[in-house]
């Protein structure tokens, strides 16, 4: 289908036949079965988890830099026996898994975002999620582990 629009110009007169401009329609793109009428709202909770998480993520972090990096000396009296002394307290056990579930589900939901976007094959779009979410569990079961069996006495 194409369209027909007058030409760009000061002119308010009708312009005849010549002085049209032909417009094609443009291509329409394939809808993928995530796009389109179909979707859940599973879009758009993922829309709001991100700018939570961004949100609290800050806080987090920030927060984290000023305790281990500026108050009480700076970063050289981080070692072994600090981490160990941190992670005694279940209040710094949880500040830290926060950071970690966060941090790691808010970027695989935008790496989740920029492969539905960028990936034209629905082959290729299928194992690059496999492998994003492969990565994002084994992340996130070894930092739990590590947080939640941390030994002191090693």
């Amino acid at each position: 289908m194409t369209t027909i629009a007058p030409q760009l110009g000061g002119s308010t007169e009708q312009p005849d036949n010549q002085d049209r401009l032909i417009i094609e329609s443009p291509r329409t793109r394939r809808k993928r079965p995530s796009q389109g009428a179909s979707k859940t709202s599973f879009e758009m909770y993922a829309w709001l988890f991100m700018r939570v998480s961004g949100l609290l993520l800050v806080v987090l972090v920030l927060g984290h830099l000023l305790i281990m990096n500026i108050l009480d000396g700076g970063v050289q009296r981080i070692n072994f026996g600090f981490v160990a002394g941190r992670w005694a307290s279940p209040f710094w056990q949880t500040w830290d898994l926060a950071q970690l579930w966060l941090a790691q589900l808010h970027g695989t939901n935008g790496l989740r975002t920029v492969i539905n976007d960028y990936a034209e094959r629905d082959g290729t779009r299928f194992w690059l999620k496999t492998l994003l979410y492969t990565s994002s569990v084994l992340v996130l079961m070894l930092g739990t582990l590590v947080i939640f069996t941390f030994d002191p006495n090693i």
